[in-house]
């Protein structure tokens, strides 16, 4: 009986505490006058003050162990209080967690260095490495914590030039003050009523009981496939089997009955085709069964592609040039929609073919149309090819180094110059004039912020710079600020974009052909960094590795398609092929069909790193048809995007970290 009294005196003091937290003032002084008159007790609800009371508590435990470098009783408390949706997801716990367990490592070799306390340290050193290799490893790939890994292999990090920081005055007030903030937050008592909470766990296990319910009827779905294609397999490889013993019997001189072979087709086509179907087809006419057979794994034939109609380029350039600005963007973008929405091969190339002979971009265009940015959006859609075309227009570069520096960081039209710039600088005169125009410093800037750009202004971005610096003038200018060059380089190269690295490994070993930059990367320990990247399982990867550090221990003196329309035609307003082929349709001058034929380029070594100018779409697709292009080699395909996977297990992390053990116990 007290139990019940207990139990529903809980669940009423859960009810007064929701109407509080409602505001329902009147609600709640007439629950506690019927509560009265019934002799009803009512629990009183739980207040902040004993939350406030236990959180402080926490927080003054969790400091005073921080303080005195008790690690056991600290990461007790953290596992126990810190909520596991923080610890696993929030990259400023996970990044706090990690440096706190090198706080506790280095503990006793900060306040006592004798040798008891150099036990002591040895034993913490093993729960180090125990947290590396569990949750640690999820940073093993970041470049911020990647030195601290080859921490419990370096005999004595206090004198050791890789972990001077830790052993500063300033470093543990510094964390410190992190620690303080990250508790206040985390720990806060919620004010959420116990009755909200209840209901909320019931819904949460309501939708839990739904997604159950939803697998346990996939899982069925999925079984009774799978025990579908088993039978179908047990199938064929019965009658695979029986078509053995006749062939055998066949050279014995015995023959096949057409009414077996009748029973054996119809065996194999009656899981593929109705009962009915099987029975009346008749398998002993030659041919039927295997024509069948045939046609079911046969490729569709490709479809004859018809030719885009032709267009009076003359009036179109005029317009181009005396239009309207509204009519330039519409005629604009018509022209690009028309090239990139075209189908692939003839089609496309036909279009791209009367774009160059007419001379769309004639030079004239480009001095009186009142912002270049408007052609932006149309040449990076056809530079692939069009190369030649386009570097014969002198004001073109200077136009788009001009739009590189002078747009917004995220904007479309930015990255569209980028493309542009990157697939031109394929051309050696071209390089010559980015050289001159310091657009590698300007590259080297922006791949220092590697992490706030995106993947396709990265990849085009640390493209272009190799492109450069593969020439002796693009050489010779990453040597007048070599540090911050290699700097970058390294950094970048532990990016989880593996789609860079072709290029990193290219400008790397390009530039320490200069005397200079090699004695500033010995300096720099570059030799160590580039080892921490040596995976076991990219076996390119280590070879091109080990050919830049070769280098650097040498004694030598696609097509980009739309992403985002800014342009929106209005209602009833004539826009891509409807404005073209009404108002600009020319005489029919490409019913002829233009072949030709590109030159096979040997694919080249995966035991280098690249020396020849690339375009990211050249090393991924190996189709390419511009001369002075060679795709570099193929290994690691990029992983989801910004917030892709990256090694956690125990092996991983050691093969991640052998350069760099090698290099701290020398």
């Amino acid at each position: 009986m007290g139990d019940i009294l207990a139990t529903e005196a809980d669940l009423l003091g859960m009810i007064k505490e929701y109407l509080k937290f409602v505001e329902f003032e009147e609600t709640v002084n007439s629950f506690d006058k019927e509560c009265k008159s019934k002799d009803k007790l009512v629990s009183k609800p739980q207040g902040n003050t004993l939350r406030d009371s236990k959180t402080r508590g926490i927080q003054k435990d969790l400091l005073s162990s921080f303080d005195d470098g008790d690690h056991k009783v600290f990461f007790e408390l953290w596992t126990e209080n810190i909520p596991s949706e923080i610890k696993d997801t929030d990259t400023e716990a996970q990044s706090l967690e990690f440096y706190l367990h090198i706080h506790f490592t280095i503990y006793p070799l900060r306040r006592h260095p004798g040798r008891h306390d150099r036990a002591e340290f040895e034993e913490r050193i093993s729960h180090f490495k125990q947290y590396l290799e569990t949750r640690g490893a999820a940073l093993s790939q970041t470049t911020e914590f990647l030195p601290y890994y080859a921490l419990p292999f370096v005999p004595n990090p206090t004198v050791h030039p890789s972990f001077k920081d830790l052993f500063q005055d300033s470093w543990i007030p510094q964390l410190k003050d992190k620690l303080k903030p990250f508790l206040s937050v985390t720990l806060k008592p919620s004010n959420t009523p116990r009755l909200m909470n209840l209901y909320v766990s019931s819904n949460a296990v309501q939708q839990l009981h739904l997604q159950l319910v939803e697998s346990d009827r996939r899982i069925t779905s999925y079984v009774r496939k799978f025990n579908k294609m088993q039978a179908d397999y047990h199938n064929l490889i019965g009658i695979t089997a029986e078509l053995v013993d006749s062939l055998e019997a066949t050279v014995s001189g015995k023959m096949i009955s057409p009414e077996y072979l009748q029973t054996v087709c119809v065996r194999l086509f009656s899981s593929q085709m109705r009962q009915s179907v099987v029975q009346s087809t008749d398998f002993t006419r030659p041919g039927t069964a295997s024509s069948m057979l045939r046609a079911s794994i046969a490729p569709q034939k490709s479809k004859e592609v018809p030719m885009l109609p032709s267009l009076d380029y003359e009036k179109l350039k005029k317009d181009l040039v005396e239009g309207s600005d509204r009519l330039k963007s519409l005629l604009l973008q018509a022209l690009r929609w028309r090239l990139t929405r075209s189908l692939p091969g003839e089609q496309r190339d036909t279009v791209l073919q009367a774009f160059i002979s007419n001379d769309l971009l004639e030079l004239r265009l480009l001095k009186k149309t009142i912002s270049c940015l408007l052609i932006l959006f149309l040449f990076s859609v056809y530079i692939l090819t069009g190369r030649i075309y386009l570097s014969q227009i002198p004001i073109l570069l200077k136009l788009l180094t001009e739009a590189l520096r002078t747009e917004e960081k995220d904007s479309l039209a930015r990255e569209n110059v980028l493309v542009a710039l990157q697939k031109l600088s394929l051309r050696r005169s071209q390089q010559t004039a980015m050289i001159a125009a310091n657009l590698i410093g300007w590259l080297v800037d922006e791949l220092q912020d590697s992490d706030c750009l995106s993947d396709y202004t990265l990849e085009y971005s640390a493209a272009l710079l190799m492109n450069l610096c593969l020439r002796t003038k693009g050489k010779r200018k990453c040597a007048e600020n070599a540090r911050h060059v290699l700097k970058v380089l390294t950094d970048v190269l532990g990016h989880e974009n593996h789609e860079i690295r072709p290029y990193v490994n290219g400008a790397l070993y390009s530039i320490l052909c200069i005397p200079s930059v090699r004695q500033e990367a010995k300096e720099m320990s570059v030799e160590e960094i580039l080892r921490c990247y040596s995976k076991e399982e990219n076996p390119d990867l280590n070879r091109q590795i080990e050919f830049i550090i070769k280098q650097l221990n040498s004694d030598l003196m696609e097509t980009d398609l739309d992403t985002e329309e800014v342009l929106q035609p209005q209602p009833r307003e004539p826009s891509g092929e409807s404005l073209l082929t009404t108002e600009y349709l020319g005489i029919m001058t490409n019913m002829s069909k233009v072949k030709r034929k590109s030159t096979p380029l040997s694919q080249p070594s995966v035991d280098e790193p690249l020396q020849r100018p690339v375009t990211p779409s050249s090393h991924r697709n190996f189709n390419v048809s511009e001369e002075g292009s060679l795709p570099p080699s193929q290994y690691n395909s990029r992983p989801p995007t910004r917030s892709g996977s990256r090694p956690s297990t125990a092996d991983s992390l050691r093969h991640s970290i052998g350069g760099w053990i090698m290099s701290f116990t020398s």
